[in-house]
């Protein structure tokens, strides 16, 4: 088995094949051809927890993620996501790599979402807000700017010196004052928190625009529940609508019907976005399968490259 740290993992991530592996992912998800029992919890202390995520996917090895969360350590300047990832052959069982799980967990997450946008934001769209300064917003502004020809990027965090880091990253990029002001503005709005109260709120809402929400924060969140609820909206896996730790809060109490999984609009079973004014909204709850395929990504690249550290246990 090899071991792969944090350094190859991001040298060996293949961001240009990154949304074809991730939609793969989600087209199996549809067709049921994955096998992932809902994510498992474990708590330490009030709002820490220890989540375990295996999947499998026909033709590809099994994974499993251990991502702790750990909001506390924000204010010691560490990560609040720590993960760990092992694949395993799935004839086997024989453990193929350990490799570092929070480099893939903030790509996959922002992805995930920038593949969503492409199929459900207007393509005209100029304006983006992301709120949320951290490794997920880092990640989000990293491939959103690779996908669409933006004009202005709005950047909002309660950190202000988090906001003025991203937002140096990019030249079209600026620190907002008026979180609502932005909002009202964007043609697409990236909520990226730790936030366990809604950021912004249905009201300020106009036609057209495209919602992105990947915060998980039980028992709050960072979507405000009427947004779900009123617009069409859009789900990794119908999962989604469990009860956390397996699905989001923000979506409970609604009938999962109303949703529509991202691998339905791929395969085109189900339409995304039909019309300039409809207001479109993606909740990720985060997937196991979507871990699987971007670690086994990484590992067929460290094969070839004779990449990572040979171990053994």
């Amino acid at each position: 088995m090899i071991l792969l740290d944090r350094a190859d993992v991001a040298a060996l991530l293949d961001e240009d094949a990154l949304l074809s592996t991730l939609a793969e992912a989600f087209e199996a998800i549809s067709t049921g051809a994955v096998s992932a029992p809902p994510r498992g919890e474990l708590r330490v202390g009030e709002v820490s927890r220890l989540l375990t995520m295996p999947a499998h996917m026909e033709g590809r090895p099994y994974a499993t993620k251990l991502v702790s969360l750990f909001p506390g350590n924000a204010k010691a300047g560490l990560p609040t996501h720590v993960g760990l990832i092992i694949l395993m052959d799935a004839d086997t069982g024989e453990t193929l790599a350990i490799m570092d799980g929070e480099h893939i967990t903030a790509m996959r997450t922002a992805g995930a979402a920038v593949l969503a946008a492409k199929h459900l934001a207007r393509s005209d769209s100029r304006v983006m807000t992301i709120l949320g300064a951290g490794v997920q917003g880092q990640a989000h502004l990293e491939l959103i700017r690779r996908h669409f020809d933006l004009e202005i990027i709005l950047v909002g965090s309660r950190n202000a010196a988090s906001a003025a880091r991203l937002a140096a990253l990019d030249e079209r990029a600026v620190v907002i004052g008026d979180v609502e002001d932005a909002v009202r503005r964007s043609d697409i709005v990236c909520l990226c928190s730790g936030a366990a109260r809604p950021l912004i709120l249905d009201a300020w809402l106009r036609p057209g625009q495209h919602v992105s929400s990947v915060g998980y924060a039980p028992p709050g969140g960072e979507l405000d529940p009427r947004i779900a609820a009123r617009h069409k909206l859009y789900v990794e896996a119908k999962v989604a609508f469990a009860p956390a730790p397996a699905g989001c809060v923000e979506l409970a109490g609604l009938d999962s019907g109303t949703a529509t999984e991202l691998g339905e609009v791929l395969l085109g079973r189900r339409p995304g976005r039909e019309s300039p004014d409809e207001i479109t909204v993606y909740k990720a709850m985060g997937h196991a399968v979507e871990d699987l395929v971007v670690a086994d990504l990484v590992y067929r690249r460290a094969v070839e490259r004779s990449a990572g550290r040979p171990i053994e246990l």
